[in-house]
């Protein structure tokens, strides 16, 4: 700097921070809770530079810190929020600072991992679908089973199977025309899944067997609709009915996990495919419009085939 030229007071980096922090509780009326966790990630975007100067900071710095970030185990989506955090930091300090760029614009979080889906073991989805099993079912108990026998023979979406109707009926009176119907006698459902794409989906002897012993009790519905399945007041059944149905009757046939009817769907394809091993058939019953959708199920397809190799090959292990 030179003689004649005046100092400038230039705040600390807690100077900044300090009054980002002041200005998000008293403007915009943030909750003490979101301000705390602005603070930490704010704290420690300032331990990673050390403390230097935010105005100093570029691209390749916030870079550097995420990998930092990473390498030292965090998950992916927690460092998404303290870029998302950070980033706001800079938008706002560039219009109190002579800031030249947001270094934080353009710098991704690492991918998050793909979960895989959960399916059931073969012998647990069976035990699943055997369970509670008497001489003297109930109507609502044929109805259970029906639709829990429909979502793993057909792998359907839970809201195809709410959608299906006992015969296809046509747009009248102003109710539109089914989505989806039973077709018995060509052992299939027609459905329609997402995008409007419809589709045929082969119904197997056990579902056949379970729909046919629940239409045979099933009485009219009190909506007037022809829906196929029913709840306890006569009308079609919600998704989440049969969420929650499928949930109690796991529970009672004391399965170690929580089963909703994603699960059933996973477990159809991921069944199907260690049988098969023909991911495009897959692909087309479960509706996929890509087959990278349907690619996943070949992570679980090679998890079973290695844990078969784990538990039966001698030289699987070390000693």
């Amino acid at each position: 700097m030179r003689p004649s030229e005046p100092a400038v007071d230039t705040p600390a980096a807690d100077d900044w921070t300090g009054r980002y922090l002041e200005e998000l509780r008293t403007q915009r009326k943030l909750s003490s809770h979101t301000i705390a966790a602005y603070a930490r990630d704010l704290g420690e975007l300032a331990h990673l530079a050390g403390h230097s100067d935010w105005t100093r900071l570029t691209h390749f710095d916030i870079r550097r810190f995420t990998a930092r970030l990473h390498a030292g185990g965090q998950s992916p989506t927690s460092i998404a929020r303290k870029l998302s955090g950070w980033r706001g930091f800079f938008n706002w300090l560039a219009r109190h600072t002579l800031l030249p760029a947001n270094p934080v614009d353009g710098v991704r979080a690492p991918r998050r991992a793909k979960r895989l889906p959960k399916a059931l073991p073969v012998d647990e989805a069976v035990r699943l679908l055997d369970a509670n099993r008497h001489g003297h079912p109930e109507p609502a108990e044929l109805c259970d089973r029906a639709m829990f026998e429909l979502l793993y023979s057909s792998g359907l979406r839970v809201s195809e199977l709410a959608g299906l109707d006992v015969t296809f009926t046509p747009a009248r009176d102003g109710a539109p025309a089914s989505l989806g119907w039973l077709e018995l006698e060509a052992q299939e459902v027609v459905v329609t899944g997402k995008g409007n794409k419809m589709r045929r989906v082969p119904v197997g002897g056990p579902a056949r067997e379970a729909i046919a012993a629940w239409l045979a009790v099933r009485p009219p519905a009190a909506d007037g609709s022809n829906a196929l399945f029913l709840s306890a007041r006569g009308a079609r059944v919600s998704p989440r009915v049969v969420q929650h149905r499928l949930k109690n009757h796991a529970i009672k046939a004391g399965l170690p996990v929580h089963v909703h009817p994603h699960v059933l769907r996973h477990s159809f394809a991921s069944h199907l495919l260690q049988s098969s091993g023909d991911l495009r058939a897959v692909q087309e019953l479960l509706g996929h419009a890509s087959i990278t959708s349907t690619q996943i199920y070949t992570s679980l397809d090679f998890q079973h085939l290695a844990a078969v190799y784990d538990k039966a090959h001698p030289r699987a292990k070390l000693k």
